[in-house]
């Protein structure tokens, strides 16, 4: 079969050692569109295999999105935002993944794609859902949002995936490899049944372009359910080591065992802190057609980790290591900032009206020396009212704001550099069925010197967007349950923009 006849997958993520080897499945068999946020390796990868394209691609940015997603047929999501997509970024990692889904969605339904297919993380099913873990929650809210929309979603829950690269599993091999004996937490005897990555794939395959399948959750797990202290042993026996001697304290402990772990793991704590967070719960697979079907030719515990190492036991390095110090790199020289804040949602009130009530807002929280005037009803100026000074332009982008989202173009202002880099644009997001409002800025540059801007500017937007969140709670508290009553703006009130 031709390249040109085969259906179009696309796969968000696909630097990742998941979407490595999904990517290496799915070879041959369909035309592969490989997205990744680094156009450094979007221009190494481009043109290496044959029925595999490379595109660069911002997953913060709907519009390109929906460019790449372009004649996909199916898609594949399997992006987080861990590692930093900007000079300075101020969010919480959860909120950058929940505004990152959300894109996604929205453009795979503009798009008319068939399929979203999505990994999760398992669930305990004993655990309200308010005292989950944050990762857990995350990933409950990513797959909430990829099914928001009419484009059906299979996700695929998984625990602890077994591969070559894979993050948890570095962690894993260094501490047993540098620790001859060990002292665990009481959290270490919960069960956990992990899965090697090629299993994982298997079962995503198994999905993909199935109707039977869709907006199906599928837990999938490997043939063995063991405990985090069995896993230890063996790992170690999978190695050629000695056996480890262990014993377990009657206690948790997780801040002792996330400080453990990040000394003798060498991992990072934006890594290692959501990892335990989510370890200390039992993760088992429920019974379900697509493990029945798996679980037969599943690769066992220790042979998934044997293949997973190097000759002499050690961890094989993540896709993404090799070119990671020139994304850095790129990254500081862009020089751009993020600033991403969950805020709570008024009742009634849509994502314009967040936006109208931020302009009406900020120069009463600013004042006397904030003003705020609107030039024929699309360009909001910011200015410092004693000189006149226009501190920040904003336009508003029309085209890009569907029933959902508000976006402001930053077109001027003394505070911003527009030399460089993309444009920055201020959004205000719906998310999670109305639940929050998602305030965002994305791409800006400041004139001013980045340690200065980091120590001034940043500091206040961060501030303002903080006081404007509690705002928002106290109208929250003032409205109606059916929600607010009026959207009209007065333009008689000293300070108050018009907005059409």
């Amino acid at each position: 079969m031709g390249n040109s006849d085969r259906p179009t997958v696309v796969i968000a993520g696909a630097t990742g050692f998941l979407g490595t080897a999904l990517r290496e499945a799915l070879r041959g068999q369909y035309r592969v569109v490989a997205l990744t946020r680094s156009p450094i390796r979007a221009r190494r990868n481009t043109g290496r295999r044959e029925g595999e394209e490379w595109k660069h691609c911002d997953l913060f940015s709907p519009h390109e999105i929906e460019k790449r997603l372009q004649g996909a047929d199916y898609a594949f999501y399997l992006a987080h935002s861990v590692h930093p997509s900007a000079r300075l970024t101020q969010a919480e990692v959860a909120d950058l993944d929940l505004l990152m889904a959300d894109n996604f969605a929205r453009s795979a339904a503009a798009q008319d794609v068939k399929q979203i297919l999505y990994v999760g993380g398992l669930v305990p099913d004993d655990i309200p859902r308010e005292t989950l873990p944050p990762r857990i929650r995350s990933r409950l809210e990513i797959q909430s949002t990829l099914g928001s929309t009419s484009v059906p979603l299979t996700t695929l829950r998984a625990g602890l995936i077994v591969g070559p690269g894979g993050t948890w599993l570095r962690l894993l091999l260094n501490l047993v490899r540098r620790l001859p004996a060990m002292l665990l937490p009481k959290w270490t005897e919960a069960q956990t049944q992990p899965i090697f990555v090629k299993d994982a794939i298997r079962g995503l395959i198994t999905c993909l372009g199935e109707p039977q399948h869709y907006n199906k959750t599928y837990d999938v797990g490997g043939p063995d359910r063991m405990t985090y202290r069995e896993m230890l042993q063996r790992t170690a026996r999978a190695l050629g080591l000695r056996p480890r001697p262990m014993a377990t304290v009657p206690f948790d402990a997780p801040h002792l065992s996330k400080a453990w772990i990040r000394v003798f793991s060498g991992g990072p704590w934006s890594i290692v802190d959501p990892i335990v967070d989510s370890l200390r719960f039992q993760s088992v697979v429920s019974e379900n057609p697509l493990q029945r079907y798996l679980e037969p030719g599943a690769t066992p515990f220790e042979e998934a980790i044997q293949k997973s190492v190097t000759e002499d036991g050690r961890p094989l390095p993540n896709p993404r290591s090799a070119l990671r110090t020139e994304d850095d790199a790129a990254i500081r020289e862009d020089s751009v900032a993020r600033s991403v804040q969950r805020l709570p949602l008024p009742p009634g009130y849509t994502a314009r009206d967040v936006a109208h009530e931020y302009i009406r807002w900020l120069p009463r929280f600013g004042w006397p020396l904030l003003k705020c005037s609107v030039v024929g009803k699309r360009v909001c100026k910011f200015q410092l009212r004693p000189f006149g000074l226009t501190l920040l332009e904003m336009t508003y982008a029309p085209d890009q704001s569907p029933e959902g989202r508000h976006l402001f173009y930053v077109t001027g202002g003394m505070l911003a550099d527009l030399t460089k880099g993309p444009e920055g644009r201020l959004e205000f997001r719906r998310a999670m069925n109305g639940e929050y409002i998602i305030t965002a800025v994305h791409d800006f540059a400041p004139m001013l010197p980045w340690y200065v801007y980091n120590a001034t500017q940043a500091l206040a937007h961060l501030f303002v967007m903080n006081r404007f969140g509690h705002h928002l709670e106290q109208l929250s508290n003032t409205i109606p349950a059916e929600g607010r009553i009026t959207d009209e703006i007065d333009p008689t009130e000293e300070g108050q923009p018009v907005w059409h």
